[in-house]
């Protein structure tokens, strides 16, 4: 069966996405979508983002990373709103579900405004800090990030056993003037590191925080240059949480499944 699908990408993030409101792509299916996101034998990209509908909220978003694996995704949430745009299903505005719950989202000039879940607990380790951003992520902050071997020792982390048999995310952050950060981060799942992680900078910039800090943040990554704002509501307690950058279509196209 064919299928139309389109290719977003957030600050160097890449998805596929495709129109599943008819309900046929067939995502239970794990070759099928580790084949889509294989950037040798498919079309490649950091994840594959189903659109389909809700009877409570404008749609919902279903995301598999490459390994097939599911979590929160922010900059893929981010494309998702632009994408839900596109097919006619919001106006600059949107209220959706994805794997953590109900998520909004605006346009304006085209950057999208992501509002994250609240963070209730955020955990301080001697050599860095854990925090869930609808995806775990560690934290560890460093000096000549560009330089760093972070697939080597994000993988040591990442498959470490510190964090169960599930892992997480690692991301290595430096400080950089003017109330910034620069952010690398070996994702899980896609197990490699990527130009840009969304919940993972939202992590980072609440990590942060606990270096002096404030908000809003400038992010910067290979990518890109994103934007977190937040609220911090006493002690690891922080709510109003925003990631905010761009977001765009690169090409669509059709495969054949």
């Amino acid at each position: 069966m064919n299928f139309r699908f389109y290719k977003y990408q957030a600050t160097g993030n890449d998805f596929v996405m495709i129109d599943n409101r008819n309900q046929l792509f067939p995502k239970t299916d794990k070759e099928t979508i580790k084949k889509i996101c294989d950037r040798r034998y498919g079309i490649g990209s950091d994840g594959l983002i189903l659109i389909e509908d809700n009877d409570d909220e404008d749609f919902e978003m279903v995301f598999f990373n490459p390994d097939t694996s599911q979590s929160l995704c922010g900059n893929g949430s981010r494309c998702a709103v632009k994408f839900a745009e596109s097919l006619g299903l919001i106006k600059n505005e949107a209220r959706f579900r994805a794997h953590d719950g109900i998520h909004l989202g605006s346009i304006f000039n085209g950057i999208v405004r992501l509002k994250m879940n609240d963070v209730h607990s955020v955990r301080l380790m001697s050599d860095g800090i854990f925090v869930d951003t609808g995806s775990p992520h560690y934290i560890q902050f460093v000096t000549n990030v560009k330089t760093f071997n972070v697939y080597e020792e994000g993988k040591k982390i990442r498959n470490g056993g510190l964090f169960g048999t599930s892992g997480t995310n690692v991301n290595f952050v430096e400080i950089l003037e003017g109330n910034s950060i620069f952010v690398r981060t070996f994702e899980r799942g896609v197990e490699n590191e990527t130009l840009s992680c969304g919940t993972g900078v939202t992590a980072s910039a609440i990590a942060s925080s606990y270096k002096k800090l404030g908000s809003p943040l400038n992010i910067v990554t290979y990518g890109g240059e994103l934007k977190v704002k937040y609220e911090k509501n006493g002690e690891n307690q922080f709510s109003g949480i925003y990631l905010i950058g761009s977001a765009e279509l690169v090409y669509e196209g059709m495969i054949d499944l």
